[in-house]
């Protein structure tokens, strides 16, 4: 948490975003000691003088532990790039957000995501398609992603809930200012069966700014984006052309060439993106179904009793390999070399240091571009 901190201090500077948290990373070797330079020193790191000013502002009239304090009160989690539990497809993409702030948590088993977005407008075909994709991706064990706005989003959400699957929701504000107003019970249910999340700091308002830039993060944690309904100026396809940017996949439901609601998907078909006839259609073409069946398979049939002893003692939370061999009581080798075997099959997931995790879902090296 000390670290942290400073991470968040940055983030309530306007204007330092991934390029220049990485500036200041590279010169400074740490935030903590980027947040102590003096405006000499930020200069030389590559801050402009009106950004040196706002850190020295925000530095004078911020007290961090007084703000992470009420963070914590919230029940608001952080999590910066150095932290094992950040989303590891979300890193992959150009300038992930430096921090995220999150009600609720984040599974292994959300780095199999799909984004379903859309059209705040929606038909009843649109519903339809938006409700009985979202239930098949939750049935299968897909999280399920969306920006929590009226219409598709609202709709996906909520079927990915009622099916009893994961949902995760990235606001254009931060986590403690919903937005609808009328999505709070929504976004409490999000927070208890996924996660609300945001790269804006607590306290931030919905702002018309802030949504099209959130639309990476949607893209960004997903395998794919579905566009189910957009009109030619929608924010949904700003969503898809960021996944398209990131090497993701791209679906978008056809419709009438006379409905203003499918010109956009339908442009995207035309521009080459995958048309959605199908629910199942996404399942296959990410070659989903037969890793939902795998996961199912090693969770009955461990590889060996060692695999076994394995699994029942890791979990969500990173155990040290040290602390394995100890309960285990075997050689440090045959636990070593076990676990190589299991992350290969996609059991469980070294975070740096030797530590493990359990994964709900197999890893993959899919080209989804």
């Amino acid at each position: 948490m000390e670290e942290t901190r400073y991470w968040v201090g940055f983030t309530l500077v306007k204007g330092i975003g991934a390029v220049r948290t990485q500036a200041l990373l590279t010169y400074f070797g740490s935030l903590k000691a980027a947040w102590g330079a003096s405006p000499a020193q930020l200069l030389s790191a590559g801050l402009t003088p009106k950004l040196t000013e706002r850190v020295l502002q925000v530095r004078a009239n911020v007290s961090l532990e007084e703000y992470l304090q009420k963070i914590e009160e919230k029940g608001i989690r952080i999590y910066t790039w150095e932290d094992p539990a950040y989303p590891a497809r979300l890193k992959e993409i150009d300038q992930p957000p430096p921090v995220l702030y999150l009600r609720g948590d984040f599974h292994p088993e959300d780095a199999w995501a799909v984004a379903i977005v859309g059209t705040r407008a929606v038909s009843p075909y649109g519903r339809q398609a938006a409700e009985e994709v979202a239930n098949m991706l939750a049935l299968n064990g897909v999280t399920v992603v969306s920006g929590l706005a009226r219409g598709v989003d609202a709709i996906a959400h909520q079927a990915a809930i009622k099916a009893g699957g994961r949902s995760l929701a990235v606001l254009g504000s931060g986590v403690d200012k919903i937005y609808p107003p009328e999505h709070r019970a929504l976004a409490e249910r999000l927070s208890e069966q996924g996660a609300v999340l945001s790269d804006y700091a607590p306290g931030t308002p919905p702002d018309s700014a802030n949504f099209p830039p959130r639309n990476r993060i949607i893209s960004g944690l997903s395998l794919a984006t579905i566009v189910i309904e957009a009109g030619e100026t929608s924010g949904a396809l700003i969503t898809a052309q960021f996944a398209a940017d990131q090497g993701r996949d791209v679906f978008a439901l056809p419709g009438s060439i006379y409905a203003p609601q499918s010109k956009g998907p339908n442009r995207l078909i035309a521009n080459g993106a995958r048309p959605l006839l199908t629910p199942q259609d996404v399942l296959e073409a990410l070659n989903l179904t037969r890793n939902v069946q795998q996961r199912q398979i090693r969770q009955v049939i461990p590889g060996n009793l060692t695999e076994a002893a394995l699994l029942n003692l890791l979990s969500a939370q990173p155990v040290h390999i040290d602390e394995l061999r100890a309960n285990l009581n075997l050689p440090i080798e045959e636990v070593s070399a076990t676990l190589t075997m299991m992350e290969l099959k996609g059991m469980v997931r070294q975070l740096g240091g030797m530590q493990y995790i359990a994964l709900g879902e197999p890893q993959t090296n899919y080209q989804t571009g």
